[in-house]
């Protein structure tokens, strides 16, 4: 049942989403505070100590109430491919933080809601109207000025493993709107961990398993895995309460909180252009759901 009329609710969910965000900009500080630590933290070993307490998170609970059986849900193929292009994207996305920072590396993340309306015309049958179209332009355009900044800042193969993770990001979300329609939500954050840590396993067998080594190396993982895991709670409870315009357009806040981290802690300061293209990104991506629903609204 949808609570979206009651302004105490929805306001409710905003400050959910919020929280969501803020504990997402933390979970990306210290994803890269783990890589600056005397024996760095892999990324992949991050993300996959992420995973681990994710699911820890949603099997213990479900082995109390002796119903894991209900984590599976239906088994249709979205969820799996869901947890398939999830777990490759948290890779890349983790990648991506620790090789440019946290800043400019969430904001390249952060496309994915502009790439799921660019393929939903394909993949949901959603027709797209002209202002779409130029909200998505403009986000497209963001993406360039982040991906080739200023000559003096260059890292490509960083930028590119942040869009690529904001591309699979879009796909699997694409896979939540055909699996939530028959599935709750943490059946389908239980496949995002299940099939994401089969991934990682198949990630390791090539690059190596190598645990956190020291105090501070543990300490950040698992910051980041708790941190992450919180706010996929409160985002999943925020979508529950709150209409989604306002919620998807509040989670545009993550990668600007995760700039400031950057600059404040680590003087990870983006240049003119890829500030320019921060601005971009946020500000089409903010404007492509209000757009999308007074369209829906005037038919």
């Amino acid at each position: 049942m949808h609570h979206y009329k009651n302004p105490n609710l929805s306001r409710l969910g905003l400050t959910y989403m919020l929280l969501a965000c803020a504990l997402f900009a933390v979970m990306a500080t210290c994803v890269y505070a783990a890589s600056l630590t005397p024996i760095p933290v892999a990324a992949s070993m991050v993300s996959f100590i992420r995973l681990s307490v994710n699911l820890s998170f949603l099997v213990v609970p479900a082995l109390w109430a002796r119903d894991l059986g209900g984590l599976f849900g239906d088994l249709r193929a979205s969820l799996w491919l869901r947890g398939l292009f999830g777990g490759v994207s948290l890779i890349l996305s983790f990648s991506s933080i620790q090789s440019i920072g946290p800043g400019e590396s969430t904001f390249l993340s952060a496309s994915s809601g502009i790439f799921v309306a660019a393929l939903s015309p394909w993949m949901l049958a959603q027709k797209n109207a002209l202002g779409d179209w130029l909200a998505i332009t403009g986000a497209l355009t963001g993406l360039y000025l982040l991906v080739h900044p200023q000559a003096d800042i260059i890292n490509l193969e960083g930028r590119l493993m942040g869009v690529g993770a904001g591309f699979l990001a879009a796909l699997a979300y694409l896979m939540i709107a055909r699996a939530g329609r028959s599935n709750p939500p943490r059946t389908i954050v239980f496949y995002f961990c299940l099939v994401g840590l089969v991934v990682h396993g198949v990630w390791f067998a090539f690059a190596g398993f190598h645990l956190p080594v020291g105090r501070d190396s543990w300490l950040w993982t698992l910051a980041a895995g708790a941190a992450g895991s919180v706010a996929q709670i409160y985002l999943t409870r925020a979508y529950q309460l709150a209409p989604a315009t306002l919620v998807s357009a509040v989670g545009y806040s993550a990668p600007v909180m995760s700039l400031l981290l950057g600059v404040v802690l680590f003087d990870k300061t983006p240049g003119p252009g890829a500030m320019a293209g921060c601005g971009l990104i946020v500000a089409s991506g903010v404007a492509l759901p209000f757009i999308s629903v007074r369209r829906r609204a005037s038919n």
